[in-house]
C-alpha cells in the first residue's frame, strides 16, 4: 500500500456521503485516484469482513457452484478478490463485474486480472438466466425500493448468493426482511442455524439485530499508517460489525445447532449469550465454572 499517494479529501467526501445516506443518489467515483485511495483503506476493511464470512463457509465445507460469478455493485472489486482468494480463480468460469460506474467496473477488472492472471473477466449487466454465484457487498444503503426489487430478480437467477453488509441495526433489519422473501427459493447456509423464519422478527426482539464481528489482521494495530487513517477517517479499527446472508439452491451442509449473535455480555461469574436456533432468539446463560476457557476468551474480547 502506498499511503503517501492517498487522496485524503476524496476519502473524507466519500465517508461523508456514506454516513449521510446520500451515496445512492449519484455515481461518487470521480477518477481512478478516488478508487485507488478507497481500495487501499475503506475497501480493505470490507475485505476483512468478507474474509470472516468466507472462512466460516470454508470451515463448514461449503463451496460455490460452478459457473459465472457476478460481483454486483462491484465498486473496487474487493468482494470478488476475496472470493477468488478463498476459492481460487477456477471457482469462476467467468468473473462478471457490474456497477453503475464504468470507472469502477474497469478498476475492479484491472485489479482482479493483476491478482489472478488469466482470469476470464467480463464487464456487463448480470445475465437474465441462471448463473453461478452472486456477490453483494455493502449495497443496501445505496438502493431505492425499486432498485432493491430489481436486485431480488437478479438474485433469483443465481444458484448461490453471498451478501455482506454493515452490521448496523437498520441494515441488518433490512437484510432480514429480504431473507424472508428469498427463503422460499433458497436454502439458508449462514448465519442462520435453521431454515425457518428469522427469530428476530418475534415480538420482544425489536431491540436486537443480527450482527457479528470480523477480526482485522493483527498487524493493523501496530501500523502507524492505519492509526493515522483511523484518526482522520473517524473509524474504530477494533470494531468490524458485519451482517451477512449466504443462500444456496443446492442442499447445504449441516450448520451449528445454535448461533451467538453479537458479542457475549460477560459478568463476574457468568455470561449471557443472545442465541439463535430453530426455537427462536433469546438470552442463554453460561456459567464461568462450566466453560472456564471460553469464559476467559470472551472476557478478553475474543
Amino acid at each position: 500500500m502506498n499511503w503517501e499517494t492517498l487522496n485524503w479529501p476524496a476519502l473524507a467526501r466519500l465517508r461523508t456521503a456514506f454516513l449521510a445516506g446520500t451515496a445512492g443518489a449519484a455515481d461518487y467515483w470521480r477518477d481512478d485516484r478516488d478508487l485507488e485511495s478507497y481500495d487501499q483503506t475503506f475497501a480493505q476493511r470490507i475485505g476483512w469482513k468478507w474474509d470472516h464470512v468466507l472462512a466460516e463457509l470454508a470451515q463448514r465445507n461449503w463451496s460455490p457452484p460452478d459457473g459465472v460469478v457476478v460481483d454486483w455493485g462491484c465498486g473496487t472489486g474487493i468482494a470478488a478478490r476475496a472470493f477468488l482468494g478463498k476459492f481460487g480463480a477456477a471457482a469462476a468460469s467467468q468473473m462478471m463485474f457490474w456497477d453503475r460506474s464504468p470507472l469502477a467496473m474497469q478498476f475492479a477488472a484491472r485489479r482482479a486480472r493483476a491478482k489472478f492472471p488469466g482470469l476470464n473477466v467480463w464487464l456487463d449487466a448480470p445475465p437474465d438466466h441462471t448463473f453461478g454465484t452472486l456477490l453483494l457487498s455493502h449495497v443496501l444503503t445505496e438502493l431505492s425500493d425499486q432498485q432493491t426489487e430489481e436486485l431480488l430478480i437478479v438474485a433469483g437467477h443465481a444458484r448461490a448468493v453471498i451478501w455482506v453488509e454493515p452490521g448496523t441495526p437498520a441494515v441488518s433489519r433490512r437484510l432480514i426482511a429480504l431473507r424472508e422473501r428469498l427463503q422460499p427459493v433458497f436454502q439458508i447456509v449462514a448465519p442462520c442455524p435453521h431454515q425457518g423464519h428469522c427469530g428476530l422478527l418475534q415480538a420482544g426482539n425489536e431491540r436486537h439485530w443480527c450482527h457479528h464481528f470480523a477480526q482485522p489482521p493483527p498487524q493493523v494495530f501496530t501500523d502507524g499508517n492505519w492509526a493515522r487513517f483511523a484518526k482522520i477517517a473517524g473509524v474504530d479499527l477494533r470494531s468490524l460489525p458485519v451482517s451477512y446472508l449466504v443462500l444456496d439452491k443446492r442442499p447445504v451442509p449441516a450448520g451449528p445447532a445454535l448461533r451467538v449473535i453479537g458479542r457475549p455480555r460477560v459478568y463476574k461469574a457468568h455470561a449471557l449469550l443472545l442465541g439463535c436456533d430453530d426455537t427462536g432468539v433469546r438470552d442463554r446463560p453460561l456459567q464461568k465454572r462450566d466453560h472456564p476457557e471460553e469464559f476467559r476468551r470472551w472476557k478478553k474480547g475474543r
